[in-house]
């Protein structure tokens, strides 16, 4: 049996011809081909097709011949794996420089994705060799799922329909399920407990805001920490001096934090670090106020509990955590906050 390295790493990737030109690709007839050699005696020759579909050989350079042994999969040794991934390495470099992240098949199926990654910067992962396209989105911190898309017959959730489309499935209240599966674009969860899962078609008849909504809501079942890490720009707030008289202070309101959870003010340059612990002691509080930085109508009280020296936790230190960016409120990772609250 061959091995198609090409199908397996191009799978999921949508070409973009211009980038082959900057990447050094030659155009002739409609292919493009790209040449490199590497380990000194083998030369790879690649080609993308005008329907992006890619393929590639190897050459021998003492001979002259085309080296085939590598695609034979029963062919084993230190050697044939050195060519196997020198040759996979040019593959990936390439789709990683000239092709576009393409996960699903419709374009709201991908537009989705991208959302995912955007809110919460999970990738969909696709778990079983049988259903190659099935992509779920579960939490890091705990591999909980809140979402999963699948490509499947309309046939199976709607016995009037046939014909291929893709679907994602979210957690939501069992009772808001009853009232959902009476409007367009709901459906019985498909192979999922149809009691806490519904099924949403992703052929546009939802905007990809109002799936959003819903998969935050998914998200929700997953974050069980009630802990969050809030950014604060000391060129807008007095960060540093506003626990000096007082232990309680009011901050911007943001979604999802209630009563009684814990938040951990980082602040952004020149410290980056997280510098607070605090408890919010109340939510939701009216409050106005405007100015060309900030805008504010509702705030939550919240009492100092903690500080931290800006060496401690410092964005490096919750890069290790998994924390790559803090543009907005988000969930503390459970290591990081068994780290800080059970010390010995």
């Amino acid at each position: 049996m061959t091995i198609q390295f090409e199908k397996e790493i191009f799978k999921r990737a949508h070409i973009d011809f211009n980038k082959l030109n900057r990447y050094g690709f030659a155009e002739e007839g409609g292919v493009y081909k790209y040449s490199e050699v590497f380990m000194d005696n083998f030369r790879a020759d690649i080609f993308v097709y005008e329907e992006g579909v890619v393929s590639g050989k190897i050459y021998d350079l003492n001979t002259g011949d085309e080296y085939t042994n590598f695609r034979i999969e029963n062919q084993a040794g230190k050697f044939i794996n050195s060519i196997r991934q020198e040759y996979q390495n040019i593959l990936k470099d390439i789709c990683n420089s000239c092709f576009d992240k393409l996960y699903f098949v419709s374009e709201q199926a991908n537009r989705v994705a991208g959302l995912i990654e955007k809110t919460y910067h999970d990738e969909p992962e696709f778990l079983w060799e049988t259903s190659p396209k099935h992509g779920v989105f579960r939490n890091p911190y705990n591999n909980k799922w809140y979402g999963i898309i699948m490509n499947i017959d309309k046939g199976k959730i709607d016995k009037s329909s046939t014909g291929e489309i893709e679907v994602i499935n979210v957690k939501l209240d069992s009772a808001k399920i009853p009232l959902l599966l009476k409007k367009e674009g709901f459906y019985p969860a498909y192979h999922m407990n149809k009691k806490n899962w519904v099924t949403i078609v992703l052929d546009n008849t939802l905007s990809d805001e109002e799936i959003l909504a819903y998969i935050k809501e998914s998200h929700i079942y997953t974050e069980t920490s009630g802990e969050w890490v809030v950014p604060a720009n000391p060129k807008f707030y007095d960060v540093i001096n506003c626990f000096n008289d007082t232990d309680t202070v009011i901050w911007k309101q943001s979604g999802g934090i209630k009563t009684g959870d814990k938040v951990y003010l980082y602040v952004a340059k020149p410290y980056s670090a997280i510098l607070y612990k605090c408890e919010v002691i109340d939510v939701n509080i009216p409050y106005e106020y405007r100015d060309e930085n900030i805008s504010m109508n509702k705030v939550m009280k919240i009492k100092l509990l903690e500080r931290y020296d800006k060496d401690v936790y410092s964005f490096a230190k919750l890069n290790e955590y998994g924390i790559k960016a803090i543009r907005g409120p988000r969930r503390m990772p459970e290591d990081l906050s068994k780290e800080m609250n059970f010390k010995m």
